[in-house]
Order: C-alpha cells, then sequence, then structure tokens
C-alpha cells in the first residue's frame, strides 16, 4: 500500500489549494483517509478524517468551516480543498489511512498504518 501526497506549494493568505493522496496497492473504498499536517518545531497534528464508508467526517476545530475532505473511489484518491488559508496553515501535510476495522481515535496518529510522504504547504502573509 502507497499513499502519494500532492498539491502543495506557496500561496499567499486568503487563497485555496487542493491538495491530493492518490493509493495504490488496495482500494480506498475500505479505508479510513485522513490529513495530518507538521509545522517547523511541532508535532504532527490531526487535520480531518473520512470513515471508510464516506458518511461521516471529523474536523479539526481550527480548520471546520475552511477545509474539506472528499473522496473518489473510483481513482481511489483522497481530496483536501483548502480555502482562505492563514499564515498558520503553513506545514508539510500528510495523508494517512487505516483499514476499516482499525480502533483507536480518528484524530491519533497511531491509528493509521499507512502515510504518503507528505506536500509542504507555504501561506505567505
Amino acid at each position: 500500500v502507497q499513499l502519494q501526497a500532492s498539491g502543495g506549494g506557496l500561496v499567499q493568505a486568503g487563497d485555496s489549494l487542493r491538495l491530493s493522496c492518490a493509493a495504490s496497492g488496495r482500494t480506498s473504498s475500505t479505508y479510513h483517509m485522513a490529513w495530518f499536517r507538521q509545522a517547523p518545531g511541532k508535532e504532527r497534528e490531526f487535520v480531518v478524517a473520512s470513515r471508510w464508508n464516506g458518511y461521516s467526517t471529523d474536523y479539526a476545530g481550527f480548520v471546520k468551516g475552511r477545509f474539506t475532505i472528499s473522496r473518489d473511489n473510483a481513482k481511489n484518491t483522497v481530496y483536501l480543498q483548502m480555502n482562505s488559508l492563514k499564515p498558520e496553515d503553513t506545514a508539510v501535510y500528510y495523508c494517512a489511512s487505516a483499514p476499516s476495522g482499525a480502533s483507536g481515535s480518528y484524530s491519533s496518529t497511531r491509528t493509521y498504518d499507512y502515510w504518503g510522504q507528505g506536500t509542504l504547504v507555504t501561506v505567505s502573509s
């Protein structure tokens, strides 16, 4: 199982970006998918998770209303649409996946078995 994240870049505050995470080696429809981020000098933090059936999502409080997760199971791809970006959103963004039967909190890094390599998002003020 491999996850390939892409779509990061340098933008200005208020701009939008869409990150993609393409999965290979298995179908994404039976996996929970999530995005985390890690800013320089900080721990990796939860951003959003989508349950395997796509019917339920969990967002971190600081992105609610600005970020949206979506998934295209036919393409084995998960997206993170980020709007109204702020300088504090600057980080490396990682996608992660866990089997549908995984236990643990959706916001915990320990729940996820597979990780993408990360894509850097830089938001200038």
